[in-house]
């Protein structure tokens, strides 16, 4: 059974850092693109970043480039978002997904375009 545990949200001042975890579990993921997405109240679930498992090839969204990093331990199986500089519109659920790789061009975006979910995790930024 393929489980994706997540956490470390949590309230945070604007400015501030969070990290998230996401535990993957159930199945081998090697070939698999793992994704950060994020639900605002009110608003459509909308993509954050993702890392390709086998060789670490990551992509974002343009309002998280330069302040959030994705990345992955292996050992562990798990995935981590690190969230630096904080504003109060990142406020919102964060979920992570997996997707099954079909190759090296496939940077998969959409919610559809993902197999399996963790469940949400909330991040609240205070002005």
């Amino acid at each position: 059974q393929v489980q994706l545990v997540v956490s470390g949200g949590g309230l945070v001042q604007a400015g501030g850092s969070l990290r998230l975890s996401c535990a993957a579990s159930g199945r081998t993921f090697s070939s698999y693109i793992m994704g950060w997405f994020r639900q605002a109240p009110g608003n459509e679930r909308e993509f954050v970043a993702a890392i390709r498992w086998s060789g670490g090839n990551t992509y974002y969204a343009d309002f998280v480039k330069g302040r959030f990093t994705i990345s992955r331990d292996n050992a562990k199986s798990t995935v981590y978002l690190q969230m630096n500089s904080l504003k109060p519109e990142d406020t919102a659920v964060y979920s992570c997904a997996a997707s099954p790789s079909y190759g090296l061009s496939w940077r998969p975006q959409e919610t559809h375009e993902y197999a399996y979910w963790g469940q949400g995790t909330q991040v609240t930024v205070s002005s």
